[in-house]
């Protein structure tokens, strides 16, 4: 999204980053009343959370480590992580203690200070073999941050980029110890977490790496990591896939020797023909599915391109779906285990096709000529002077949760495309919604993060509770463990779980 806000062969070794003992943390109270609702004081009944456990969730990525390790946790950007869920959240930690995440950056000639965590802003989750977890986020005072996730402390030092750390990034799902982030410096990077201090092993250079680069050179979007290849789209319109050659050297240290064995225009002349801009940076986070990547752009192009033959070792590739939607698309494209898109478009340009197609949609890619399952018009207008969704789509069981910029929040028959309960925030929203152990959880940017049992889908779900963090909730929490991690434009990081 643009400048939003002025807004396996070996086997993997394990991160020497300083591992901060286990402690019980403190209940902090510095920020956040939190309203407990819904019978006895927000406690879930047993039918309600047996109700939960029932449901099929789809897997982490991650294999070999365990924790949550790429914006919403796998290749159909469909796990959202591990409760059980806090139901009565207090802030446990707020990092930094003291000053806050800020740093200035320039937009065209205008510079200006940014603050905390933006979207998307999923931190990953690592959960260390000795019990302790690693909390990894990038923030707005130009840093990769690396803290305890049971304290808040910091793990080792930041690593420093030159300028915002927009977006979210992803930890290797095959244990190797490294880091994959972008900044709005230009350039993508792997990192090394096995030495004394992160330590950048290769990286990409928005500007230099691709015959005509688009819109700028910032990176919102997290990588795959398929095989041992490296998916990720950039704001300059295209699409990298990258053999990584991961492994370790003499002395046990992780390398990478990394081939970009394609780039591939996420655009093309139909697409710009009719578009009145070249706004076609790719902002969403790639999905995977069958050797098909699948992502769309800032001209409303949803693709998929199949690269199965690239991951093999060999050199060919292809298009295999094109659907314009008429307007910018920065939300991640989800995919269910049918292979169906669920998608989510802003509405900004205003346009005539924008209007015929709507904003929130399903589409099936094995019907390319005619894709469109169902769609709802969601053209409220809640951030910017747009309406639309910023904002990824979750899946629970026979529900797509959508959320709009104006504070909708659509509980939605994946089947049927029928409506069968809405919600509200604050507006605007363009955080996107994540469920847990049928527990909805939402962020608004008035500052307010909401919890709803959606156990049962027959009732309009219960506000479990909600929780006030004083800042623009733009990022995606993380759940893992009885734990939520998430930062604020705020300028903060926070460690949210029940009371000591």
């Amino acid at each position: 999204m643009a400048d939003r806000f002025e807004s396996p062969g070996q086997p993997a070794q394990p991160s020497v980053a300083v591992v901060l003992a286990v402690a019980a943390a403190l209940v902090v109270g510095i920020v956040g009343a939190t309203i407990w609702r819904a019978g006895d004081e927000g406690e879930r009944s047993e039918a309600s959370q047996g109700a939960a456990a029932a449901v099929k969730t789809p897997p982490p990525i991650n294999t070999a480590i365990e924790g949550l390790t790429t914006f919403r946790g796998n290749a159909s950007r469909s796990y959202y992580g591990e409760g059980p869920v806090p139901l009565h959240p207090v802030i446990r930690w707020r990092s930094p203690a003291d000053e806050k995440l800020c740093s200035d950056s320039i937009v065209g000639v205008d510079q200006s200070e940014w603050c905390g965590t933006g979207w998307t802003g999923q931190p990953n989750v690592i959960q260390q073999p000795d019990g302790a977890i690693e909390v990894r986020e990038g923030a707005y005072d130009a840093n990769y941050h690396f803290v305890d996730g049971l304290t808040g402390d910091p793990i080792g030092t930041p690593y420093v980029t030159r300028d915002l750390a927009k977006g979210s990034a992803s930890s290797d799902p095959d244990g190797f110890p490294l880091y994959y982030a972008g900044s709005r410096d230009g350039h993508f990077r792997v990192i090394a977490m096995d030495r004394p201090e992160p330590t950048l092993l290769w990286d990409i250079d928005a500007d230099t790496t691709v015959p005509l680069p688009l819109r700028n050179n910032d990176w919102d979007g997290a990588a795959l990591i398929v095989g041992d290849y490296l998916l990720e789209g950039g704001e300059n319109g295209w699409l990298y896939v990258v053999h990584l050659n991961r492994g370790y050297d003499e002395q046990g240290l992780v390398t990478v020797d990394p081939e970009i064995v394609a780039t591939i225009a996420g655009f093309d002349d139909e697409l710009l023909g009719n578009l009145s801009d070249r706004e076609v940076s790719i902002e969403n986070s790639v999905a995977f599915r069958k050797g098909v990547v699948y992502f769309a752009n800032s001209g409303g192009l949803v693709q998929g391109w199949d690269i199965s033959d690239l991951l093999a070792g060999g050199t060919s590739y292809s298009q295999v779906f094109r659907f314009w939607v008429g307007d910018d698309v920065d939300a991640s494209i989800v995919l269910d285990s049918k292979g169906f898109l669920y998608v989510a478009a802003e509405y900004q340009r205003f346009n005539e096709r924008s209007q015929e197609i709507g904003q929130l949609m399903k589409l099936d890619p094995k019907q390319p000529d005619e894709p469109l399952v169902w769609s709802i018009d969601a053209r409220e207008i809640g951030f910017e002077g747009a309406g639309g969704s910023w904002s990824t789509p979750a899946l629970y069981g026979p529900t797509v949760v959508f959320s709009t910029a104006a504070g909708r929040v659509l509980l939605v028959d994946r089947m049927s495309g029928e409506i069968t309960h809405e919600l509200s925030v604050g507006a605007p929203s363009i955080a996107s919604p994540v469920v847990v152990d049928g527990v909805l959880i939402l962020g608004d940017c008035l500052g307010d993060l909401y919890a709803w049992d959606m156990a049962d889908p027959g009732v309009e779900p219960p506000l479990l509770w909600t929780m006030d963090l004083e800042g623009c909730i733009e990022s995606t929490p993380a759940v893992w463990h009885g734990w939520l991690y998430l930062g604020t434009r705020e300028g903060y990081l926070f460690g949210i779980a029940d009371p000591a």
